[in-house]
Formats: structure tokens, C-alpha cells, sequence
């Protein structure tokens, strides 16, 4: 996002933590209702370009909000919604994202008041490693859902992979990932469930691949001059790839760090073919 949705989008993540700061706001609830509202305005295009028109008024457009939702969804999802019309957007599609951002962060937030955002996180950076590893789960898994036989057979498909073996949130979360895709790769869309889940913790998250499990002393240090490097803490998730032979890669964001021994090979047989 750019310009105004992005100074919308951080206006209203602020009044959706001043309302998930209330205990007896139900975070979870206010996910599947905010997934609910994304779901609406994804397929409604009508409706979002109205809802984003510069030219309406922002209490005319609350007022619609209002309307629309009022008996859909509870009190605190309308007024959520109703404050983010009144803002000002840039494309009526950050509309869109901006909500599903706020449904993930609600069921994030849900996760942190029970203790296990933790878990959540390294919970969904395995299952991102499982569909990596399997091209027949993710294309089981992946592209657009429009038949709704189709979405049932591939959530009931996540129950059983996922039911009892990870946190409700994190079963949540890929479940609405894989039924409301919006255009994005599953591997895509879990990676940027992992980095909201860091963000709740202030901490940024380190993809470190190496040739055979790090020790618990290299973890340490590994995490300690991270942290020291970009002067905030640093969540390591940890792959293994025997491919890359040795060394180890460090993936944050956009950066890579790689001292791997595939890749000093591939770097000098480019240097002698050139």
C-alpha cells in the first residue's frame, strides 16, 4: 500500500488494538466477522468502489456500512468497518486487503491473550515448509476456490491435517488462507501470516536454512548477532536442505545472507564460464 491507504490502514489497526484491548471483546469472533466483511467486499466491486469514493461523503459512506452489516455482524466490526470508510484510500482494492489484515491480526491477538502466538507462529512457518515440500498438497491446496463442494472437500482436507496438531488460530487462519486465496500463492500468503504474527511481537522473523540442524548454542548466537544487526529481536525459523551442502542462508524480508557452500560453488563456475 501507498500514500493514503497506507496511513488508513495504520489508523485502523490502531482502533482495532484500542478495541481488542477490552477483555470482553471476543478477538476471535471479530476475525470471522471481519473475514466475513473482506469476503463481501472482495466479490461486491460495486460496493467497495462507492465505499472508497473520494467524492462521498465519509459519514454518508459510514452510514451504508451500517446499514449493510447491521444484524451480519456484531457492533464491534461495524464500527471497525464504518471508521475505515471514512478514511481515504488510494485504490478501492486496500480496502479489501486492509480488513483481511485486521481479521488476521484479531485472530493473532486472540492467540496472544491465550499464550500461544508463540506456537501460532512456528506452527504456520511448518505447515508453510510442508507445502513447499509437497507439489501435490500445495496444488491440492492452492489457486482460486469457487465451488463450494470443492472449498468443503479442502477445508475438511486442513482438519485433518491440521485438527489436534496445531493451535486453534493457526487452523483458522490457513483454513480462511486457502478459502479466500484473493489471488495470492499459499506459500505467499502463509509467509505473510508468519511476518503479522512477529509483528505482534515486535520481533522480526529469520528463515535460516542449513545443511543439518543448528545446536541450541548456534541458535543462540545466531540469533543474538541478528538481533545486533538490525537492532531489534529476531525469531529464527529453522529449515534444513541438505542440497545447499553446507554453510547457511539467512532469508529476512527481502534480504538474503547466503554464505552456503551451493552457492560459493555456483558463484566460482559463473566466474569461470564468464
Amino acid at each position: 500500500m501507498n500514500g493514503a491507504s497506507r496511513e488508513a490502514l495504520a489508523a485502523a489497526r490502531e482502533r482495532l488494538d484500542a478495541l481488542t484491548d477490552s477483555t470482553s471483546v471476543d478477538a476471535a469472533r471479530l476475525a470471522d466477522e471481519l473475514a466475513a466483511v473482506t469476503a463481501l467486499l472482495d466479490r461486491e466491486v460495486s460496493l467497495r468502489r462507492v465505499l472508497t469514493d473520494p467524492a462521498q461523503p465519509g459519514e454518508a459512506k459510514a452510514e451504508l456500512v451500517g446499514r449493510l452489516l447491521a444484524g451480519q455482524v456484531g457492533g464491534e466490526a461495524v464500527d471497525l468497518v464504518s471508521g475505515m470508510v471514512r478514511s481515504r484510500w488510494s485504490r478501492s482494492r486496500d480496502l479489501v486487503d486492509a480488513v483481511e489484515q485486521l481479521a488476521d491480526v484479531a485472530d493473532l491477538t486472540a492467540a496472544e491473550r491465550d499464550g500461544t502466538l508463540d506456537d501460532v507462529e512456528d506452527e504456520l512457518f511448518r505447515f508453510s515448509r510442508t507445502v513447499a515440500s509437497s507439489p501435490e498438497l500445495r496444488a491440492v491446496l492452492g489457486g482460486k476456490v469457487a465451488d463450494d463442494e470443492l472449498k468443503a472437500a479442502k477445508t475438511e482436507l486442513l482438519h485433518r491435517l491440521l485438527g489436534g496438531r496445531a493451535r486453534p488460530a493457526t487452523e483458522r487462519l490457513v483454513v480462511r488462507l486457502v478459502k479466500q486465496p484473493r489471488g495470492r500463492s499459499l506459500e505467499g500468503g502463509l509467509e505473510a501470516l508468519s511476518g503479522l504474527a512477529a509483528e505482534r511481537r515486535n520481533r522480526s522473523v529469520a528463515v535460516v536454512t542449513t545443511a543439518v540442524p543448528l545446536s541450541d548454542r548456534q541458535k543462540q548466537r545466531l540469533g543474538a548477532a541478528l538481533a545486533k544487526l538490525y537492532g531489534r529481536e529476531v525469531h529464527l525459523n529453522l529449515d534444513v536442505d541438505p542440497e545447499i551442502l553446507g554453510g547457511i542462508r539467512v532469508r529476512i524480508g527481502d534480504e538474503v545472507i547466503d554464505g552456503t557452500v551451493s552457492e560459493r560453488l555456483e558463484s566460482a563456475t559463473r566466474r569461470m564460464a564468464g
